[in-house]
C-alpha cells in the first residue's frame, strides 16, 4: 500500500518549500492499495504553527488564514493522528504495511525532518522511507518532463486528467489527483511497479577518508558561521532529512589546530547537495549558518589522510571521538586511562588513545580518545577542565576529519584552504592616530549583514553621514579575514552620536536589524584590540601583555596614494617600544598593506575570538615581506626583527618564574645579537647576565 501524502508550510510554495525554514500548516493524505486499486478515507489536517504569520503566497495558494490555524493541533500531535488513521485504513483495506508516496522530495527532506528535529521530537519510521512520484512517473513515461520540471498539474496534463483546482480545497484535490496519476501508471498499458523507495538516513555515519579517494565536487558544500562547539553530529542534524556520505563531515581548523567556525559536507549524490544548498541561511540555534558550493580538492585537503596511525586508529567504526587538550607533555596512556576512570572505558583500551607529537616527536598536549557510545563519552565531557597533574584538560567532540588534519598536518603554519588574501603592497602611511579618551563620540553598530560594505553603512546612516570623521568607519574581520558584523564609526561629537544612536537603533539593513549604540573612542579601542563591551563593562583582549601587544592601528590621510580597492592588515614585524612617557614618541611607524582584492579603503581590524571550548586563542598576524620590513626600518633606525619568528612568548608560567628559571628553561639554544636588546627594557644586571654566555640563551 501507498499512502499520497502532501504538505504545505506558512511561506514558500512549489519549488521553494522549506527553503525559508517556514513551519508546516498543512497535511493531506490518503491509502491507496496498489493491488486491489481501492483507496481508503481522504484525511486533511490543519497544523498550528508556532508562527502564525503566513505569507502573502501562502496566504493566496491556500486560502488559509492564522485564525483558523490557531485553533488546529500542534505538529507532534497531529503525527499521532497521522499514525493512527492510517493504521485503522490499512484495517479496512485488510493491509498491514505502506511506504509514503509524495510529489517530490522536498516536503519529507526539506519540511518533516528539519522542523522534527528543531522540535525535538522522533519521527516514526515510515518518514525515512518513501517513494517520489516524479521520478516513479518519469521512470513509467520516458517522453515525459524531466524531474526537476514535473508537478502535480504537468502529469496530470500529460495524461490528460482535469486540471481545475477550483474545485477542490487547496490539497484536497493535489491529492487526488496524485492518486489518479498512480492510478494510470498502474494500468495494463504500464503496469508500473514500485520496486525502489527513496531513503533517508537514520544517523550520520563516521568514518576515515583517503587522499586517493575520489570526491566528486557535486556532492561537497561548504557551511560557515559554525558555533565553535559544533559536532559533526550537530552539523548532521543541521542538515536533517538529507543524506551525508559516510564521515562526510569534516571540521575545518585554523594553523593553530583550533576550530574555524566552518565545514566540509560531502553528501551521497548531487541531488542532496542541491538541496543542501537551499538551507542557506538556515538557523543553528540563534546562528544563521551560509552553505555554498565547494570542489572535492578542498573536501579531501581538509578530510583527507594516508598515515597507517590514524589509519589504525579510525578503523573502528561508529565510534564517538573525544578531543583532550591541555595534557601534560610528560602524560602517559595510563594517565589519560586514570583520568577517565571506570565510568567512562575506552574502546580497546590503549589503542583507543591517539597522542598528537610534532614532527621532531615532540607531544602537543592534544589526544584523541575513542567510546563505544554516547554515553561513555557523555561522562568523558562530564571531566572538562578537571585537573591532571597541575593542569586542567579541556575535552570536547571531534570529529575523524579532526584527527586526520590535527595528527597529520601538525599545526601546519599556514591553513589548509587560505581564508586571507596575500598582502602584496607595502605602504608605510602617515601616522594617524584613532580616538581616545572617555568622551562618548562614537557609535558601534552590532548585527550587521555579513554582505554589508562601506556604501551599505553610509547609506544605512542617511543623513547623518556628513557627521562622521575622515577615516572614520572602521569595519571588524574576524580571525579568518571576514566580517564579522561589527563596525564602529567616528562621529564629530557626543551630540551627533546620541542622534545617530537614536535614530538609528534597530533600523533595518538589507533583512536584518541593526543595534546602534553609543560607546568614547577608548571603548572602541578596546574593543578592536581584542577586548568585549558589553553590559557589565569592558574585559580585556585575551593573553594581552604589556611589551607584546600589537603595534598601534595606523590609518591613512587623504593625500596618501594607494590602490583604488584595498584592505589594511597588521604585520607582525614590528614591535612597539616599552611603554614609557619617553618612548611613546618615538614608536615606530606600523607597515601596512593593502591586498589587490580588497573591498573598501576604511580599516580593517582582526577581532580574536576564543576556540571551544572557550580557550584562549593564539593570535597570529600577516608576516610582512623583507623588503617592507627593511624599508621600515631604515626609514625608522629602530631596532627591529630581521624575520619574523626571532622572538619567542612564553605563556602559563608560575607567577614565582624569575629569570634565572627562564634561561635554564631555554639552555642549550643560540643567543640573539645585542641589537635585540633595544626591543625590551632590561636593567643593567639583567643585561650583563644575557651578555655572558652568548651561546645559551635565545629571545
Amino acid at each position: 500500500s501507498l499512502v499520497v501524502l502532501f504538505g504545505a508550510t506558512a511561506g514558500a510554495y512549489g519549488a521553494k518549500l522549506g527553503s525559508d525554514e517556514r513551519e508546516l500548516i498543512l497535511l493531506v493524505w490518503q491509502v491507496v492499495d496498489l493491488h486491489s486499486k481501492k483507496v481508503g478515507t481522504l484525511h486533511k489536517s490543519l497544523v498550528k504553527a508556532d508562527n502564525l504569520d503566513l505569507s502573502d503566497q501562502c496566504r493566496e495558494v491556500s486560502g488559509l488564514t492564522p485564525e483558523g490555524l490557531g485553533k488546529a493541533e500542534p505538529l507532534d500531535r497531529v503525527l499521532q493522528q497521522f499514525s493512527q488513521l492510517v493504521s485503522s485504513d490499512l484495517k479496512v483495506l485488510g493491509r498491514s504495511s505502506y511506504t509514503l508516496c509524495s510529489d517530490g522530495q522536498l516536503l519529507i527532506r526539506q519540511v518533516l525532518h528539519p522542523e522534527t528535529s528543531k522540535k525535538n521530537f522522533l519521527l516514526s519510521d515510515c518518514f525515512y522511507s518513501f517513494y517520489d512520484l516524479r521520478k516513479e512517473f518519469h521512470t513509467c513515461y520516458p517522453s515525459s518532463a524531466a524531474v526537476k520540471d514535473q508537478t502535480i498539474k504537468t502529469m496530470a496534463e500529460y495524461l490528460g486528467l482535469g486540471t481545475d483546482e477550483a474545485e477542490e480545497d487547496f490539497g484536497v484535490w493535489q491529492v487526488k489527483t496524485m492518486v489518479a496519476v498512480i492510478f494510470s501508471m498502474l494500468s495494463e498499458g504500464c503496469n508500473h511497479v514500485f520496486t525502489e523507495p527513496e531513503t533517508v538516513k537514520y544517523k550520520y555515519e563516521t568514518g576515515p577518508c583517503s587522499k586517493s579517494e575520489t570526491v566528486d565536487s557535486e556532492t561537497v558544500i561548504r557551511a560557515r558561521g559554525l558555533p565553535w562547539q559544533s559536532s559533526d553530529q550537530d552539523i548532521a542534524r543541521f542538515f536533517k532529512g538529507l543524506n551525508i556520505a559516510k564521515g562526510g563531515v569534516a571540521l575545518c581548523l585554523n594553523s593553530q589546530g583550533r576550530r574555524n567556525g566552518e565545514a566540509l559536507v560531502r553528501f551521497v549524490n548531487s541531488e542532496q547537495r542541491d538541496l543542501a544548498l537551499e538551507r542557506h541561511k538556515h538557523h543553528m540555534g540563534s546562528r544563521y549558518i551560509e552553505v555554498y558550493k565547494a570542489t572535492g580538492e578542498e573536501f579531501l585537503k581538509i578530510a583527507g589522510g594516508t598515515s597507517n596511525e590514524v589509519a589504525q586508529f579510525l578503523s573502528k567504526e561508529n565510534q564517538v571521538i573525544i578531543r583532550m587538550r591541555g595534557l601534560p607533555f610528560t602524560a602517559t596512556q595510563e594517565d589519560v586511562l586514570g583520568f577517565l576512570g571506570p565510568e567512562c572505558p575506552v574502546t580497546g583500551g590503549k589503542e583507543g588513545l591517539l597522542f598528537v607529537k610534532y614532527p621532531d616527536g615532540r607531544p602537543t598536549g592534544d589526544a584523541f580518545v575513542l567510546f563505544s557510545c554516547e554515553e561513555y563519552a557523555q561522562n568523558a565531557l562530564k571531566k572538562h577542565k578537571e585537573i591532571l597533574g597541575k593542569r586542567y584538560i579541556e575535552l570536547f567532540r571531534s570529529t575523524a576529519a579532526e584527527v586526520q588534519q590535527v595528527v597529520l598536518n601538525r599545526y601546519m603554519s599556514t591553513p589548509l584552504i587560505p581564508t586571507l588574501p596575500t598582502p602584496i603592497i607595502p605602504v608605510i602611511p602617515p601616522p594617524y592616530t584613532l580616538a581616545t579618551g572617555s568622551v562618548r563620540d562614537c557609535i558601534r553598530l552590532r548585527g550587521l549583514p555579513y554582505t554589508a560594505g562601506i556604501d551599505d553603512i553610509l547609506e544605512f546612516m542617511g543623513d547623518n553621514t556628513g557627521d562622521i570623521k575622515p577615516h572614520g568607519v572602521h569595519m571588524v574581520l574576524n580571525q579568518q579575514g571576514r566580517p564579522s558584523g561589527d563596525a564602529f564609526i567616528q562621529m564629530k561629537s557626543p551630540d551627533k552620536a546620541f542622534m545617530v544612536a537614536q535614530k538609528c537603533h534597530k533600523k533595518m539593513m538589507k533583512d536584518r536589524y541593526v543595534e546602534v549604540f553609543q560607546c568614547s573612542g577608548e571603548e572602541m579601542n578596546f574593543v578592536l584590540m581584542g577586548g568585549t563591551l558589553n553590559r557589565s563593562g569592558l574585559s580585556p583582549p585575551p593573553c594581552k601583555l604589556p611589551c607584546l601587544s600589537p603595534p598601534a592601528y595606523a590609518a591613512f590621510q587623504t593625500a596618501a596614494v594607494i590602490p583604488a580597492e584595498a584592505a589594511l592588515y597588521q604585520p607582525q614585524a614590528l614591535l612597539p617600544t616599552t611603554r614609557t612617557p619617553q618612548a611613546s614618541a618615538a614608536a615606530p611607524p606600523t607597515v601596512t598593506y593593502y591586498p589587490a582584492q580588497a573591498a573598501q579603503l576604511y580599516m580593517n581590524y582582526t577581532a580574536y575570538y576564543p576556540s571551544p571550548p572557550v580557550s584562549p586563542t593564539t593570535v597570529g598576524y600577516i608576516a610582512a615581506p623583507p623588503g617592507a620590513v627593511a624599508a621600515a626600518a631604515t626609514a625608522t633606525h629602530t631596532p627591529i626583527l630581521p624575520q619574523p619568528g626571532a622572538l619567542v612568548r612564553m605563556q602559563g608560567l608560575p607567577y614565582n618564574t624569575g629569570m634565572k628559571e627562564i634561561l635554564s628553561f631555554f639552555q642549550g639554544y643560540q643567543y640573539a645579537p645585542d641589537d635585540y636588546n633595544g626591543l625590551i627594557q632590561l636593567s643593567d644586571q639583567a643585561r650583563s647576565v644575557l651578555q655572558a654566555p652568548k651561546e645559551w640563551v635565545c629571545l
